[in-house]
């Protein structure tokens, strides 16, 4: 570029905003899924959805995004997914019901999907190649600064509880960087298409969509409709669909239109098999995220703010560990930096595990801080190359096809986490209240003894308790109350109120439990899935491969930082 655009500073510091606005809203929604649970009296899937809706919206619409960009103009499809996620945040904020805010999320996935690929394109045709470096370490902080920043933001907004507003500001916070973003967007970045613009694959796009959500939508839906016949014939059926996306989208190869997905990628070992180990590295962090925030708030009955605040040593890890392993460790050893990471990752949640259940509800933000630190070092040492080494074998001139792939392949396994979570921890909640009461049946009863119940009728009592804390436990709305339970309203005139009152106080307790019994069973399905992964690395190239200016690549023993000429997700 031999004039670079003036105003590109300026452009760059709008097109973050969005990025930062991005990411900020995913990581900020954990920390205030309790909150909107209670609030609005949401089930299980419901808190799923909230979450995986937009991902997957996001997943599906990656690569169309990208690609609308090239046809239709940068500028112009990032300006219209601004908009759209600015108002999709503000129909989130005002949502009434779980069904209207779970729609809005999905809405604002599609026009996150529509804004993002933009920056990257943006970035990459605005910044002469001398520049892109410091430019992409300033995005690597925006990312750093995201997972830092979200979890406190999201703490904060939802404790202060804003004119009455409890979790609704961690939604309406973007409408003012929105309609300012905007304003400025339209003045200062420059418009640009691909050179060769082509046909959007309409066809492609509609096979995509049905078989993902074909996929999904049994796996989250099925435990509260009691994993109906049709769920698995859904699921069945998902199969042959995106069989028939792959046999359409290689014959429109083979003619020489313009396919979606660029199924030639696939001939590279390394990048096959890397989309399959993102895909795996996504999920068990997809599983991991919402289920630690549900086990700091309703398992040890933390605050938000204070759950935000407990994350801060695990995005501190992953934002210094990223830096050093681009720059410093991955030119030096290459895939071993990679698969030395999720095995750390595996170390930290293990440790994490162990100190879990000999702590129990005494476990502090401060005993955390260690395994927590671990983790997040692991992970940095993972995010920020992999997708060079992933990439490496794949020509130049299909870098940007092959980006989208892989970021779609990330938010689909996030996806993929968050509807597996509701086999791997909300299924066994009665499993684990079993165990919990179980555990909890000599203090049960030694208290009302005490309270001057005889042992014999203790026991009874102690039956009746048990039976109510795991048919709440299995409860599809944990806000609903079994008919095994007793009715607060109406209360058994023959109990004596010092008997109602433990029973009450042991009942918080065995929920807790019962939450902390399950969030330590998903830990070790998360721990056992970054094993997997490292097995996975195996298939990518050991070091990062320069690529000459024909597009070919070739080793080198030196290969700078591995970050090169920016991958871009168009």
């Amino acid at each position: 570029m031999t004039n670079p655009d003036p105003k590109r500073w300026l452009a760059l510091a709008v097109i973050l905003s969005a990025a930062f606005m991005d990411l900020l809203d995913v990581t900020i929604v954990n920390v205030a899924i309790p909150s909107i649970q209670s609030q609005m009296k949401a089930g299980y899937s419901a808190i799923q959805w909230i979450t995986a809706g937009y991902a997957l919206a996001f997943a599906v619409v990656l690569i169309t995004g990208g690609r609308l960009g090239d046809i239709f103009g940068r500028k112009r499809l990032f300006m219209i997914g601004m908009t759209g996620f600015t108002i999709a945040s503000a129909l989130c904020g005002l949502a009434a019901t779980p069904g209207m805010l779970i729609g809005a999320r999905v809405f604002q996935g599609g026009m996150a999907a529509l804004m993002v690929p933009q920056v990257m394109a943006i970035i990459h045709v605005t910044f002469p190649a001398n520049e892109r470096g410091k430019v992409m370490g300033m995005f690597g902080g925006i990312v750093g600064s995201a997972a830092v920043a979200g979890p406190i933001v999201g703490g904060l907004l939802v404790q202060w509880n804003l004119l009455g507003l409890h979790w609704r500001p961690i939604f309406l916070v973007n409408l003012p960087v929105g309609i300012f973003g905007l304003i400025v967007a339209f003045r200062v970045i420059t418009e640009s298409k691909a050179p060769h613009a082509t046909k959007l694959d309409l066809p492609g796009v509609g096979l995509s969509v049905a078989g993902l959500f074909m996929l999904v939508f049994p796996l989250m839906q099925g435990r509260d409709l009691g994993w109906p016949l049709w769920g698995w014939l859904m699921m069945v059926a998902a199969l042959p669909v995106l069989a028939g996306f792959v046999l359409y989208e290689r014959r429109k190869g083979q003619r020489g239109a313009s396919p979606l997905v660029e199924l030639s990628l696939f001939r590279f070992r390394s990048f096959a098999s890397g989309i399959l180990t993102n895909l795996t590295f996504a999920t068990t962090l997809g599983v991991f995220f919402l289920v630690w925030s549900l086990y700091m708030q309703l398992g040890l009955g933390w605050t938000p703010l204070h759950a935000g605040l407990t994350g801060i040593p695990f995005s501190i890890g992953v934002s210094a560990a990223a830096g050093m392993s681009v720059q410093f460790l991955v030119p030096k050893f290459g895939r071993k930096v990679v698969q030395f990471g999720v095995l750390l990752m595996g170390g930290g949640l293990v440790l994490y595990i162990e100190m879990a259940k000999h702590l129990d509800q005494g476990f502090t933000s401060i005993q955390m801080a260690l395994p927590l630190l671990i983790t997040g070092v692991g992970m940095g040492l993972v995010v920020a190359p992999i997708f060079d080494l992933i990439l490496t074998d794949v020509p130049t001139r299909d870098a940007g096809s092959a980006s989208g792939l892989l970021n779609t392949s990330q938010q689909l396994g996030q996806a993929f986490g968050i509807a597996l979570t509701a086999l791997v921890f909300f299924n066994m909640m009665g499993t684990n209240a079993t165990k919990a009461v179980d555990d909890m049946k000599p203090t049960v009863t030694r208290q009302l003894v005490a309270a001057g119940v005889p042992a014999p009728q203790a026991d009874q009592v102690y039956a009746s308790f048990k039976q109510c804390a795991v048919d709440r436990a299995e409860e599809k709305d944990p806000s609903s109350l079994p008919a095994s339970c007793p009715n607060p309203a109406h209360p058994d005139p023959h109990q004596s109120p010092a008997v109602g009152q433990i029973l009450a106080n042991q009942g918080v307790e065995a929920g807790r439990q019962t939450m902390i019994n399950g969030y330590e069973t998903t830990l070790w399905f998360v721990a056992g899935g970054q094993f997997l992964v490292f097995l996975l690395m195996f298939f990518l190239p050991k070091n990062v491969r320069a690529k000459d200016p024909n597009g070919t690549s070739g080793d080198v023993e030196d290969a700078g930082s591995g970050t090169g000429e920016p991958v871009f997700a168009h």
